[in-house]
């Protein structure tokens, strides 16, 4: 019993460390921001390497979700005599969780990984030690602009995440349901609002900055050698999914209450 409570609190203790290191690391980037630390030109390229690049797998992977949402929403529709409600249905679903979400779980496995292997392996290498001994702050030249590059582009793939899957759920319910695209595309007009579209990118900015602020956190605490870029690799992945269901939950029953 007493190595169960012992288990417990290290592992609680070890959360809360985690958690501070996020927290300090972000205070770092803000400072870096608030004084005019931010190089373009590397933010730039790390929106084409995070965020442009993952525009085609974002699209496949949202695309087919509207589709599965259309096709499960759009048969029950017409047995109940409702078929006018289904593209609202896949929109608001799409805008308000699916988007974002998905478009999380995408960014955190591509670019989150891409970023934690890339500056573990430069900490292995010794980089990190190098921009040190030259007086540049590896949080400023590395971190600062993937942060920003995800914060930016986060928001864009939600919304090219949105309009894909509507476009996959409208082709569907016609198809499977003989919903005409009229039928559809007007529910969409009637049930959702600019509003959830605004939540939804807010989510994916949130969601932005925490799996950037965690895959560089992997990486600077990766561990020597090819299997501890390995495992932080994998644990950069692993823990942004988690952090992003969590928070999605709360950021949900703020910002859509079920009045």
């Amino acid at each position: 019993m007493i190595r169960f409570f012992e288990s417990l609190g290290q592992s609680v203790i070890a959360i809360l460390d985690y958690i501070g290191g996020l927290a300090l690391l972000l205070w770092d980037v803000l400072g870096f921001l608030a004084a005019g630390g931010l190089r373009w030109p590397l933010a730039i390229y790390q929106m084409a390497f995070l965020g442009v690049n993952s525009i085609m797998i974002v699209l496949l992977t949202t695309t087919f979700a509207g589709m599965v949402i259309s096709l499960q929403l759009a048969h029950v529709a017409v047995q109940y005599g409702v078929s006018n409600i289904v593209g609202g249905g896949v929109a608001l679903a799409m805008a308000r969780e699916l988007g974002p979400m998905l478009t999380a779980v995408v960014v955190a496995g591509r670019a989150g990984s891409a970023i934690t292997a890339e500056i573990g392996s430069m900490k292995v290498t010794e980089q990190i030690d190098a921009l040190e001994c030259m007086a540049v702050s590896p949080i400023k030249y590395l971190v600062v602009p993937r942060v920003i590059a995800l914060v930016c582009m986060m928001p864009i793939l939600a919304l090219f995440s949105d309009m894909a899957g509507l476009v996959g759920g409208s082709f569907v319910a016609e198809a499977s349901a003989g919903i005409p695209q009229e039928v559809f595309y007007d529910s969409v007009r009637r049930m959702a609002v600019l509003d959830d579209v605004t939540r939804g990118l807010f989510k994916a900015v949130i969601y932005g900055t925490q799996i950037a602020l965690v895959s560089c956190q992997q990486g600077l605490q990766s561990g020597r050698g090819a299997a501890g870029v390995g495992q932080a690799t994998t644990g950069s992945v692993v823990i942004s999914m988690i952090i992003v269901f969590m928070t999605n939950y709360f950021l949900s029953a703020w910002l859509f209450p079920i009045n």
